[in-house]
């Protein structure tokens, strides 16, 4: 509700636009190239039953179980959807929502009331999603990840009554270099990453643009972003610990879920040619 209350009132502002917008051919209004800003803000669904998942004997098959020399469950205390603040299962921070920023480059084709295009844009988001795992050790094991930068191509396809204000939907391909880390409280085995991924993805979603002159217009957007980040992969050691350490000589950690969600609101400034 509050994101359609942010739309209709981004439509009623087209019609209180000073003077000197007043001088345009709303024929033209979406219609040609255009650069623009966006600024906004992300958030991340629950993903509070995200785990870590092992491969114990390096077939590539994950979900293996870690087990003591005694044959119980090492990870027993289990996990949390959050970054860890000690080595018991209690008390994880939650994901961090967080600004985002990018740059676009569109152009649109006015046909009638209709309008038609295409559009780039990057830049980068400050939302970071995190996953632990806890250890009969005891001991925490944390693995985050937020995108380094981003980038998508969509198409968006629209209907302006008469010019002025601009209602649309939008969807297309998404990519973002992921930074991954990892940290844990373990500091008898050792531990080796493989640090930033490639994810690869979509995005959708939909908004308004209102023409403040003949050539700037202002705009409010709800996008879905699901990028898949399935190459990130600790590899532990032996390092100190015993031989019979549940890790064995050799364990992979991944994460269960590979995809990295987020909802963003964002409005944006357009200039256009």
């Amino acid at each position: 509700m509050k994101f359609t209350s942010l739309l209709i009132a981004t439509a009623a502002g087209s019609l209180a636009v000073p003077a000197m917008a007043q001088d345009r051919d709303t024929a033209e209004d979406f219609n040609g190239p255009y650069i623009g800003v966006v600024g906004g803000y992300t958030m991340q669904p629950n993903d509070g039953h995200e785990t870590l998942t092992f491969d114990t004997d390096l077939d590539g098959t994950y979900g293996d179980p870690v087990n003591t020399a005694g044959g119980t469950n090492a990870f027993s205390p289990g996990f949390c959807g959050g970054g860890a603040t000690g080595t018991a299962n209690r008390d994880c921070t939650n994901d961090k929502d967080g600004a985002e920023y990018m740059a676009r480059l569109g152009y649109d084709k006015r046909m009638g009331n209709f309008v038609v295009g295409a559009v780039l844009e990057g830049g980068r988001s400050e939302a970071r999603d995190r996953v632990s795992g806890f250890s009969t050790t005891p001991a925490s094991y944390t693995m985050s990840r937020e995108a380094d930068w981003q980038a998508g191509a969509r198409l968006r396809a629209g209907y302006t009554p008469g010019g002025g204000v601009l209602f649309y939907a939008t969807g297309g391909g998404a990519y973002a270099k992921m930074d991954n880390r990892f940290a844990t409280t373990n500091s008898a085995n050792s531990f080796a990453d493989n640090g930033k991924t490639n994810a690869w993805g979509y995005s959708a979603g939909g908004g308004a643009e209102a023409m403040l002159t003949r050539n700037v217009s202002l705009g409010l957007e709800y996008l879905y972003t699901d990028l898949n980040d399935d190459d990130y992969t600790v590899q532990v050691g032996q390092g100190t610990a015993p031989d019979a350490n549940p890790f064995g000589e050799d364990t992979d950690i991944k994460r269960s879920d590979p995809h990295f969600r987020t909802h963003s609101v964002r409005a944006s400034v357009n200039f256009r040619f």
